[in-house]
């Protein structure tokens, strides 16, 4: 007798088959091979890869930040205040915040929205950037923006007048967006920023994708990435009507001078939600339990770092200087490089750890991507990765204005690698532009 599994592709949710991660997709497995055979002894045209395709700061590299890391040593492990090289700030912090946890240990729950110090502070500090006051009240602390993210979108889920509910999102859009709206059943709406005025979101754009999508789908939200992933653009102050609408607005520490993605510390605010809609968002958010404490100082140590005239100001400033001088140099020196070699176009990248330059592909090798069976930019960063070991994300995965192509990488690898990396990319594109002219 024939058992047939309670599970398989044809009745498992359809919806989780539709999502694409580019960023940890086909072309990183083929990295992971290549590596494998080089550990192995295969001979190739070059001894190592270079990981260039997703911005983790401290696995490329970067050291952590010295006060961070002795404010979750403490608060990990209370018994080292009795060290002499702890400095006094740091050990007041985690008093401070050990004095929220339930017995003092970040091994407990904390409240499910986050500890209310930390809330306070990531108040104080929004409050301090923007020149608008904000609300505790109105602060939750997630794993990472992701974990936010989709707890808002899935507030969404309802028809409205009989049609699906659609979402907004920027072409090109980090794939979390694309993903979490396949996954929870949301349409997704495309609206493209224009590459060619700097990445600028227009208003004319905006109206042309909704008036589109509204003819099959109720459009609920819009999402707009500041800064610009994976394309780097910053956008400032949008003005009326804007900010007089309901938003909810996502920070994490993954990125900036904290750099700690493997922590997962995020930051949600609502600004105008209804009540009724925010106990609905607190119940679900609750069935989580909480955030890892531990990501939850993280973000206290980020939105209230060490102050002038605190035993660690110093060693911090100059850490932190130390990585924006790193990063805006190598943000100069990637827009300065792609734009050197013939058939690229890149934008300043004004506030990101990425590149998205715009590659020419000639047409024979579009026909010979098409005969096995690939878009051409990812035909294009495959023979990359074949040649030059350099692991790139193509466009595609993040989407793009038909007929353009791209790649993002990041540029978060030390001066000599990342030098490396942009000669061998100059390098493979010119002889991809003869191979197929």
């Amino acid at each position: 007798m024939k058992i047939e599994k309670s599970l398989n592709e044809d009745n498992m949710n359809q919806r989780l088959l539709k999502i694409h991660y580019a960023v940890r997709g086909p072309i990183l497995e083929r990295a992971l091979a290549i590596q494998t055979d080089l550990n192995e002894g295969v001979l190739k045209p070059f001894k190592r890869v270079i990981r260039a395709n997703i911005g983790d700061c401290h696995a490329l590299g970067q050291r952590p930040i010295t006060f961070i890391r002795q404010v979750l040593a403490l608060a990990t492990c209370p018994g080292l205040r009795s060290l002499q090289n702890i400095p006094e700030d740091v050990k007041e912090r985690v008093r401070e915040i050990l004095g929220e946890c339930v017995s003092g240990s970040v091994g407990s729950y904390s409240p499910a929205p986050g500890l209310l110090l930390i809330r306070k502070h990531v108040a104080q500090y929004l409050t301090a950037r923007d020149g608008v006051a904000a609300n505790f009240n109105n602060i939750y602390l997630g794993s990472g923006a992701s974990d936010l993210i989709k707890s808002v979108l899935t507030l969404f889920v309802e028809k409205v007048d009989g049609k699906p509910p659609g979402v907004m999102i920027p072409i090109p859009q980090y794939p979390l967006f694309s993903g979490t709206l396949s996954e929870l059943g949301l349409q997704q709406v495309d609206y493209y920023l224009d590459e060619d005025d700097g990445w600028v979101l227009k208003y004319e754009e905006l109206e042309r994708s909704w008036r589109a999508a509204s003819e099959h789908c109720s459009v609920r939200a819009i999402v707009v990435i500041n800064p610009g992933n994976p394309t780097g653009q910053v956008m400032h102050e949008m003005g009326d009507p804007f900010k007089k609408l309901q938003l909810s607005s996502f920070m994490t520490c993954s990125k900036g001078w904290a750099a700690e993605c493997g922590l997962r510390a995020g930051v949600l605010e609502l600004v105008s939600l209804e009540p009724r809609v925010i106990s609905a968002l607190e119940a679900a958010r609750s069935t989580q339990q909480c955030a890892s404490v531990l990501g939850q100082c993280v973000v206290d140590c980020v939105m209230r770092p060490p102050t002038p005239g605190s035993p660690s100001f110093s060693l911090f400033s100059s850490e932190r200087d130390r990585l924006r001088r790193a990063l805006s140099e190598r943000a100069f020196a990637a827009h300065t490089a792609f734009n050197s070699i013939p058939g690229y176009f890149c934008n300043p990248i004004e506030g990101a750890m990425f590149a998205f330059p715009r590659i020419e592909i000639p047409g024979k090798a579009k026909q010979e991507a098409a005969e096995r069976g690939l878009v051409p930019d990812e035909f294009y960063c495959l023979r990359l990765l074949e040649e030059t070991g350099v692991c790139v994300v193509p466009g595609s995965g993040f989407g793009q204005r038909p007929g353009s192509y791209h790649f993002r990488t990041t540029i978060l690898h030390d001066k000599d690698e990342f030098s490396y990396m942009l000669a061998c990319i100059r390098r493979f594109h010119l002889n991809f532009i003869e191979e197929y002219s």
